[in-house]
């Protein structure tokens, strides 16, 4: 399955960014989706992600702020975010979990200015 990421950006500190994630397949097969980020020097970590029956979970940091959404018709999931912070800043990337293993799509650039 490939997975292609879009939406990232330079954006000011406040504002608000959507990120989508289009896979090649149907996602309604996929055990869960989600996004992650990784900043310059710092390890990947989760930022939230959706499984099969549209559950959402959210690191801790991103509670309020981002929210998690997908549209089977369109093979695609989404990432919103609002009130970004400097500390945001970080290559997101996408991922699915399917046939047991990892999907990873390239990542997208996301630059939050002060």
């Amino acid at each position: 399955v490939q997975l292609q990421a879009s939406g990232g950006g330079l954006v000011q500190a406040g504002g608000s960014l959507t990120l989508s994630c289009a896979a090649s397949r149907s996602i309604s097969g996929f055990k869960v989706m989600g996004w992650y980020r990784q900043a310059p020097g710092k390890q990947r970590e989760l930022v939230a992600r959706i499984t099969a029956g549209g559950t959402p979970d959210y690191a801790n940091s991103m509670k309020g702020r981002f929210s998690i959404s997908r549209d089977i018709v369109k093979n695609t999931v989404y990432l919103q975010m609002h009130s970004l912070e400097p500390e945001d800043t970080a290559v997101y990337s996408c991922n699915a979990f399917w046939w047991g293993r990892d999907w990873w799509g390239q990542g997208t650039q996301v630059t939050v200015s002060s």
